[in-house]
């Protein structure tokens, strides 16, 4: 089969022959894939940011964000058969540990063993995975355009429902950098909270994104922290949510929260770097997030079900991942790319 693999950091993925996946395991569920989302997770992986926190051997396939249809499936799994649409949570959690005994899948204690990271992943042909990781999807979705959700709509979502017990009537949530995450963080913000959205950020192309995605106030990063105080009668915004993580970003994210306010760290790649007076009068919080929970999972795919949460995509043929990446590199993507085997 065919799959995009990473031979060595720093260089650019090749599309090679492979072995095909097959079922070992009674837990394994052997998936054709229909969508595989890029992500900018895919270039810190190819760049090396990973390595000394996630060892891997390399080659490695990459795609962490997959949808497909059941190909095959272990002895033991009775939770999906043959012919079932389905989208996958990216880490393979044991089921058995303290942490996903509660659902915190992230912190399992068995460690990271995470789709397209330091395991094949979905660009490619098949892929394998576990029953524990697949969600069956509602009739009438795409799969193709759903594939996204299976991490940047799971980390919008997981802020979000974090987010939403500080957030009722009367609030202001500022969403900063409207991208692939951003624009489903409006959204679920929009369906899960009756807070104001002001979306900030510099490309007009995205602002545009925010406003049809449902924020109720756009802003260019550019002055940004006093439009939102002047939005918020001086005070500034209950919460920040950072999509970006990196630059000037983080600290324009900070200046934006108002005291007993909360900071929600999405984006990384930068630095936070604060007086711990300026977080402790003020008593600010801030907050980091992960890729959500399989429950983060299910109830996002029901909202994308009901209409209240839609993806921008653009679809590329698994043989042109070179120009999805650079698309992604260089700013031409609003919204998620998705390579279609």
């Amino acid at each position: 089969m065919r799959a995009v693999r990473l031979h060595s950091y720093d260089e650019a993925p090749q599309l090679d022959e492979v072995a095909e996946p097959e079922v070992r395991g009674p837990h394994d569920v052997l998936l054709r894939v229909a969508g595989a989302g890029l992500c900018r997770t895919d270039l810190h992986i190819r760049d090396g940011w990973f390595a000394p926190a996630v060892p891997v051997d390399l080659p490695l396939t990459l795609g962490h964000e997959n949808t497909g249809v059941v190909e095959a499936v272990g002895s033991a799994v009775g939770a999906v058969a043959v012919g079932d649409v389905v989208i996958c949570h990216p880490q393979q959690s044991c089921g058995t540990c303290a942490a996903c005994r509660v659902g915190h899948d992230m912190q399992c204690s068995a460690g990271l063993s995470f789709t397209g990271v330091n395991r094949a992943g979905g660009f490619a042909d098949l892929l394998l995975t576990s029953d524990r990781g697949v969600l069956r999807i509602p009739a009438g979705l795409d799969p193709v355009d759903l594939a996204p959700h299976a991490d940047a709509g799971l980390s919008a979502m997981h802020v979000a429902r974090k987010a939403a017990p500080l957030l009722g009537p009367g609030t202001t949530v500022v969403v900063q950098g409207v991208g692939g995450l951003g624009h489903i963080g409006i959204q679920c913000l929009r369906a899960l909270t009756a807070a104001t959205v002001v979306a900030v950020d510099p490309d007009p192309a995205a602002r545009d994104l925010a406003t049809e995605t449902g924020a109720h106030h756009t802003l260019p990063a550019e002055g940004a922290p006093d439009a939102v105080r002047d939005l918020t009668d001086g005070a500034g915004a209950h919460a920040v949510v950072d999509f970006v993580g990196e630059g000037d970003a983080v600290a324009t994210a900070l200046s934006m929260v108002r005291p007993r306010g909360t900071y929600f760290v999405v984006g990384y790649g930068g630095e936070l770097r604060v007086s711990t007076f300026a977080l402790v009068l003020p008593e600010i919080s801030v907050v980091g997030n992960a890729v959500g929970t399989y429950d983060d999972l299910r109830e996002l795919v029901a909202l994308a079900a009901s209409g209240r949460v839609v993806l921008r995509t653009r679809r590329y043929p698994l043989a042109a991942f070179a120009e999805a990446v650079a698309d992604l590199e260089q700013g031409r993507m609003h919204g998620r790319g998705v390579l279609v085997p």
